[in-house]
């Protein structure tokens, strides 16, 4: 299956299969909308932030043709790497010679830069080339591997990658001797690598390299990332990967080494891996997901909290974590067949990912709070969105994800094909091919016409989102309705999901959300920003029973929206609330004042931050 699907994933054995980004041609819809803006603007910003970044200089300097001295962090290698690698799949969607040409010449550049003995980081090659693996805890040197060899696999998927999959089998080959081989037990303290690992062998079928991956997971819990860094809880080194209940430390890390697991549970068949994975999503979405997707409440150490540890104004939500989470459910989803990884993938691709980039594509967040203060002060982090950052993981990471939409669309199985996400546009599965009209997700309606059919009966799955209380579709135990007939071309199969706007409650236990109330339609999450209030939004409220409706609007440096009115209650000024003796409290009964009935306004969450740098929240108090 390697040799024929194009798409970052390929797994050899599944319930699902996936299929290629060009096998899903994506019309419209925000999806349509997110992978033209980024081909247009997001991308060609990357290539040039590669050189006014350091990330190009760096390497030049590695290879003893630049002049002056190293910028950036440790891992500035990675940032081309994720680079690459969006446009490998954006040359894949939509081939174009410029394309093809940037990756050789990052490949050449890369060649020239890498040690006889396929070492590659232009970190330690420039300044510390006696700490080569000396400070693995946190040199990131094997987490810079893992994205050149995500690189090298899509562009030679991408039909454009012979020169850098070269590059990167030199260095895969390099870690092999030394860390399987000769049997150095050393792991990166930034998990990546091992799923890179693993679909370099699914690539290659070098059985090395998935071993490797096996052997480097197998080693977290042993003790192996010294202390002089955040410590072996923030590096998921403080048990063994299949003893651990909860997700701990750095978001990020925790679900890239999630998705290592399950891809080596997919190649071996190491059905503890794979419990292991499910007992800790069933616990994370539990206990330590917001609302919006996103994970990581602790901008200390970029980290998950403790269970039911969700504040709104400092929730970390980093935008790599969103991906991460994404990643990681769509491996559990091939795995498994269950709909309820292609719901959370749903929830995080509309809104905590979403909101990561600004409408046109040129301004990124690092950060992605559920509330923006009047009095902000971490501007780097919780202000506007910014066009890049001195550590700049994200907007790579971003870039490659929307020119991979496709990938994640649909899946076949030995039944027929299942429709994980609905965007207007055509799938192609082998003899197989549909058509799909929707307006989704500002209207439920979603058409199915079938194009090419083959002989004989195949089964059409269509995923009925957990949210979706009373459309047409009966869910399965797998969250898909399944359609199972002989098919023949003109077919067609109409259904509606029910994008009634909902009042949206936290468990009891979040105590900084208590006494507040969130509102979705659909798949997305929605926010009151200051702009479209009348008064203070600190002073508003809604009540368990307020009125929603719904509003079609070309939101202003946004684009098409639908907004939600809700009949709400503008608060007394918070200043005219007695107070003891100037602190900020007052007695049960001294805010029981008149209120004034008012209509506020809410736009989806991915949305804001498109018009001013006002305020926002998502979670409003309930009377």
């Amino acid at each position: 299956m390697s040799g024929f699907v194009r798409g970052p994933f390929v797994p050899s054995t599944g319930a699902q299969r996936p299929l290629s980004i060009d096998d899903v041609e994506i019309h419209g819809g925000p999806f349509g909308r997110w992978q033209r803006v980024n081909r247009e603007h997001s991308i060609p910003l990357g290539i040039e932030q590669m050189e006014r970044s350091g990330a190009v200089p760096n390497l030049r300097l590695a290879a003893g043709e630049g002049s002056g001295a190293f910028r950036g962090f440790r891992f500035q290698d990675s940032d081309l790497y994720k680079q690459l690698e969006a446009v490998a799949w954006e040359h894949c969607r939509l081939p174009d010679d410029a394309y093809p040409a940037f990756v050789a010449e990052s490949a050449a550049l890369l060649a020239r830069a890498q040690r006889p003995d396929g070492y590659l980081n232009s970190h330690y090659q420039v300044t510390k080339p006696d700490l080569i693996y000396q400070e693995l805890d946190y040199s990131h040197e094997m987490y810079c591997a893992g994205h050149l060899f995500q690189a090298a696999v899509a562009a030679t998927r991408a039909g454009c990658g012979e020169e850098l999959l070269a590059v990167a089998r030199r260095f895969a080959d390099h870690l092999v001797r030394r860390f399987l081989v000769e049997g150095d037990d050393g792991i990166d303290g930034h998990p990546e690598v091992e799923t890179a690992l693993v679909e370099l062998y699914r690539l290659t079928r070098e059985r090395s390299y998935l071993e490797l991956a096996g052997k480097l997971i197998d080693n977290r819990g042993k003790g192996l990332i010294a202390e002089r860094g955040m410590g072996p809880l923030y590096a998921q080194d403080h048990l063994p990967v299949r003893e651990a209940d909860t997700a701990v430390g750095h978001a990020v890390r925790q679900l890239y080494l999630e998705a290592g697991i399950v891809d080596v549970y997919l190649e071996t068949g190491d059905e503890s891996l794979l419990e292991c994975s499910v007992r800790r999503w069933e616990d994370l979405v539990a206990y330590k997901t917001a609302i919006t997707g996103g994970h990581g409440s602790r901008h200390d150490g970029e980290a998950f909290g403790e269970r039911y540890e969700l504040p709104p104004d400092r929730a970390y939500n980093e935008s790599c974590a969103a991906i991460a989470s994404i990643h990681w459910n769509w491996r559990l989803l091939l795995a498994t067949g269950h709909g309820r990884y292609a719901d959370l993938i749903e929830r995080t691709l509309y809104n905590a990912f979403a909101a990561s980039t600004s409408a046109d594509g040129t301004r990124f967040f690092y950060v992605n709070p559920l509330q923006r203060r009047a009095d902000l002060f971490e501007d780097a982090y919780l202000g506007r969105r910014r066009e890049w950052f001195a550590c700049a993981c994200c907007p790579p990471n971003i870039m490659r994800l929307v020119s991979s939409l496709g990938h994640y669309v649909a899946t076949t199985d030995d039944e027929g094909l299942s429709v994980h996400q609905y965007v207007p546009g055509t799938i192609r599965a082998g003899a197989i091919t549909l058509d799909v009209e929707t307006d989704y997700p500002w209207d439920g309606r979603v058409r199915v016409t079938v194009r090419d059919t083959p002989g004989g009966e195949w089964t059409l799955k269509l995923r009925v989102p957990a949210w979706s209380a009373s459309g047409d579709l009966t869910p399965d135990a797998n969250g898909y309705a399944s359609i199972r007939r002989a098919w023949e071309p003109g077919d067609t199969y109409t259904f509606d999901l029910d994008l009634t706007p909902r009042l949206v409650l936290p468990h009891r236990k979040i105590d900084a959300l208590r006494g507040c109330a969130a509102i979705e339609r659909g798949p997305l999450v929605y926010c009151f920003e200051q702009i479209d209030q009348d008064g203070d939004l600190d002073d508003l409220a809604l009540t368990p029973d307020t009125w929603l409706r719904t509003v079609e609007h070309d939101l202003p440096g946004a684009g098409r929206t639908v907004l939600i009115e809700a009949d709400a209650v503008r608060l007394p000024s918070a200043s005219a609330v007695p107070v003891f003796g100037g602190l900020p409290y007052a007695t049960a009964s001294a805010d029981l004042q008149d209120h004034t009935p008012v209509t506020a306004t809410a736009v989806p969450y991915y949305q804001w931050d498109n018009r001013d740098g006002g305020l926002m929240r998502v979670w409003t108090p309930l009377m």
